[in-house]
């Protein structure tokens, strides 16, 4: 008997429809190479973005999230996020009603692909991002207005002095949603036995958020998985630690060097939003850019996996997007609903398409020796490798 999957999809704005449209193909041909005709995939279009907001005056009707808490799972392409005014961002608009409080992000280097580094196959790092607090919790208020004139007024009798002609904003981490994050990323680290788990923050200097979250991660730790972790102080004592998660913590711009210059001694990273929305695109630079890296937001009983770069509005319609990112995230969502041998197909085709040389413009233009392909020749060729 043939094992039906649905898969809701959005389909994105700018590029994202052409990525979509190409990125299914080649995970359909992934499952039935692999599954042999007992998985198939049943693809359901769901309305989000600007076709959306143009049609129903909303970029994200109800019936998308009802249809994807119904399923537990999505892929969705680049949607559109405006600067300063308009429709609310609706990436952060999805993940915050379904309570998508894990950005997963994993990083890698794949051979032959142009880098700006010297060792890019060095980079090989997951960051789980916190999101659903921080500063993309949304709570601010413009310059001048009476809530911004009352917070400052508030601030201000418990002796803290802000400028009368500021705008405002709240940057709230809770020790609820800081531990669900630091035990999501430990229980990945111990699934999939990778040696390290470090924190980072800017505790130094916000000790009652971003520090509070370095704190509660490491009780989180102690008390959750004593036996499968070990932090790192204590390896610098001579515990015994064979097979454990060392659990560790870094400053926010200190990691920014780490990155760079010893990329190796980390695996999985666990951060408050913000420094995981730099760090996540700084670790993607490394390996060729956001074309190459994939992304899931997970929650407990919901995933949505999407490409993670933008909507590139100026590309849309002339077959010189990039997919990789939309099919790697698919190949996430594969993983993820228990067909690991597909996974593992789409993305050693995709690894074996980028180390023959073939690419779109935006990784072909770091190279001097390589002619890009266009979006529908580069997918016919991760498909024909899919084995």
């Amino acid at each position: 008997m043939t094992r039906k999957i649905v898969v809701p999809f959005i389909p994105g704005d700018g590029i994202g429809p052409e990525v979509m449209s190409v990125s299914r193909k080649a995970i359909d041909a992934a499952v039935r190479k692999t599954c042999k005709g007992s998985v198939r995939l049943i693809w359901t279009e769901l309305a989000a973005g600007e076709a959306a907001y143009k049609i129903a005056g909303q970029g994200l009707p109800l019936e998308t999230l009802s249809v994807i808490r119904e399923h537990g799972i999505a892929l969705k392409g680049p949607l559109t996020t405006p600067v300063g005014s308009g429709i609310r961002s609706l990436n952060v608009a999805i993940r915050q009603a379904l309570d998508l409080y894990a950005s997963v992000r994993p990083v890698k280097y794949f051979r032959g692909v142009p880098s700006p580094v010297k060792k890019p196959e060095k980079m090989n790092m997951v960051i789980f991002r916190e999101n659903t607090e921080d500063v993309y919790k949304g709570i601010e208020w413009k310059k001048g207005s009476a809530e911004a004139e009352a917070v400052i007024r508030l601030i201000g009798s418990m002796g803290a002095a802000v400028r009368d002609d500021s705008g405002v904003g709240i940057k709230p981490i809770s020790e609820h949603a800081s531990k669900r994050l630091v035990r999501a990323a430990i229980k990945y680290a111990i699934r999939r036995n990778l040696p390290s788990v470090t924190m980072v923050h800017k505790g130094n200097i916000m000790k009652f958020t971003e520090g509070a979250f370095r704190d509660w991660g490491y009780e989180l730790a102690r008390t959750e998985f004593p036996r499968e972790s070990i932090t790192e102080t204590d390896l610098v004592l001579g515990c015994d630690f064979p097979g454990k998660v060392v659990i560790k913590d870094r400053i926010a711009d200190n990691m920014f060097q780490q990155i760079l210059t010893r990329p190796e001694e980390y695996s999985v990273l666990a951060t408050p939003n913000l420094n995981g929305d730099y760090l996540s695109d700084a670790c993607a630079a490394q390996v060729g850019g956001l074309g190459l890296a994939p992304g899931a937001n997970v929650g407990d009983s919901v995933a949505v996996f999407e490409a993670v770069h933008g909507t590139a509005p100026k590309y849309a319609g002339k077959d010189v997007a990039n997919p990789c990112s939309m099919m790697l995230s698919g190949a996430m969502m594969l993983e993820h609903v228990g067909l690991d041998s597909a996974a593992s197909s789409l993305v050693g085709a995709v690894e074996a398409t980028l180390g023959e040389g073939i690419m779109t413009q935006d990784l072909a233009r770091l190279a001097s020796d390589i002619n890009p392909v266009g979006t529908t020749h580069f997918a016919a060729e991760v498909i024909r490798r899919v084995g």
